[in-house]
């Protein structure tokens, strides 16, 4: 497909991602800048030696450089159940994000729900910035899975889906 405007371009790479189905998570931080987080769908696993994710966070929003202080966060993957956190967590929620729900703190200290699918408990290794974003390395210090039956929950073409672990059809 050719552009003719960069803005084009920008509407076709939207939508395109649009169908690109991402787990929904929430990072989340705490440290010398405080307790925070965020919604999130840009979570990519690197490699397993050692065990490293990359997160990519937008450089304007006030959590990206409160978790570049703390040096810390838990990319904790929601399940169909924790739909609401997406909106208490995401844009302009006044309030406190994190009251209602049973928080512990792991390896690093960041905050881990309780009841999340998992939760991985990461340092921040590096912080590159690319376009409006910074890709941070995360080493992961820690991997905590929840004792119920598999669920997850998928952002795909601008909706929620819920996802139930079962045998293959």
């Amino acid at each position: 497909m050719a552009f003719d405007a960069p803005d084009e371009q920008a509407l076709a790479f939207r939508e395109g991602m649009s169908r690109l189905g991402a787990a929904v998570t929430l990072l989340t931080s705490d440290g010398v800048s405080g307790r925070h987080g965020m919604t999130a769908s840009a979570v990519v696993s690197v490699t397993d030696t050692p065990p490293t994710l990359i997160v990519c966070v937008n450089r304007k929003i006030r959590c990206h450089d409160l978790f570049v202080e703390n040096g810390v966060l838990a990319v904790n993957v929601l399940a169909g159940r924790h739909q609401e956190l997406t909106s208490r967590f995401g844009g302009r929620f006044q309030g406190d994000r994190f009251a209602g729900n049973n928080w512990i703190k792991l390896k690093t200290g960041a905050p881990v729900l309780e009841d999340a699918e998992v939760a991985f408990d990461c340092r921040i290794v590096d912080v590159r910035p690319v376009g409006s974003h910074s890709v941070m390395t995360c080493e992961v210090e820690t991997v905590r899975l929840h004792a119920l039956d598999a669920e997850g929950l998928i952002w795909f073409g601008r909706h929620f889906h819920h996802l139930h672990a079962g045998a293959p059809k």
